[in-house]
């Protein structure tokens, strides 16, 4: 699998570029800002967008996703519990930050255990809810991208609106320590980890 890790926005949120090497066929995760910048990066790499993958509803994963949806033509995928934070500045933070946003619900609404294939990829969705109602964390053969649930020595806060403390250390504990200790963690902000030293060293855990 081709990846490329974007810091973006304000809040270096991480954007995830991943392709097929065979086709060439794409996704992007959490298209959180610098939108032109993500673009120019996908034309760089040479893939062709399938799908925007919002891993959460919160701006600093969404902001950029209509300027990558207008360059590659590729639906907006969310979790159904979060869709409706697609398009209310008060619910995705926006507000909050003093910013002027205006999203589009999603073309296709995620499930747990949901299947996305792109070329020869496959990635499972996993809802995670906890920092959000409708947080997913999206599982491919030998690494994990967590969205806000779970961070290299962290976890997602729960203090916003949707949060939950319990539910979020449930879906850690439940759906994402029962992996092997090699999967690597792609969190959407900060460096990557391994699901064994989160289990051996995360203070949270």
């Amino acid at each position: 699998m081709i990846l490329k890790t974007l810091a973006v926005g304000d809040l270096h949120a991480n954007c995830y570029i991943l392709g097929c090497e065979q086709t060439k066929k794409g996704a992007v995760i959490d298209p959180g800002g610098s939108g032109e910048y993500i673009v120019q990066t996908i034309k760089e790499m040479g893939l062709e967008i399938q799908y925007i993958i919002n891993t959460h509803g919160h701006i600093d994963h969404i902001a950029s996703n209509g300027i990558v949806q207008k360059a590659t033509g590729a639906p907006i995928l969310i979790h159904t519990l979060d869709n409706p934070m697609l398009t209310d500045a008060n619910l995705n933070l926006a507000s909050f930050l003093g910013l002027d946003f205006q999203g589009k619900e999603a073309e296709q609404k995620l499930e747990d255990g949901n299947i996305i294939e792109f070329g020869t990829i496959k990635i499972e969705v996993i809802h995670t809810p906890g920092h959000t109602k409708g947080c997913i964390c999206l599982k491919a053969e030998k690494e994990i991208f967590t969205g806000d649930t779970l961070f290299a020595g962290s976890v997602g806060r729960t203090d916003m609106p949707g949060g939950n403390m319990d539910a979020l250390l449930k879906s850690i504990q439940e759906k994402l320590l029962c992996y092997e200790n090699n999967l690597i963690i792609y969190p959407g902000h900060g460096p990557s980890s391994t699901i064994g030293a989160e289990r051996r060293s995360n203070p949270f855990l």
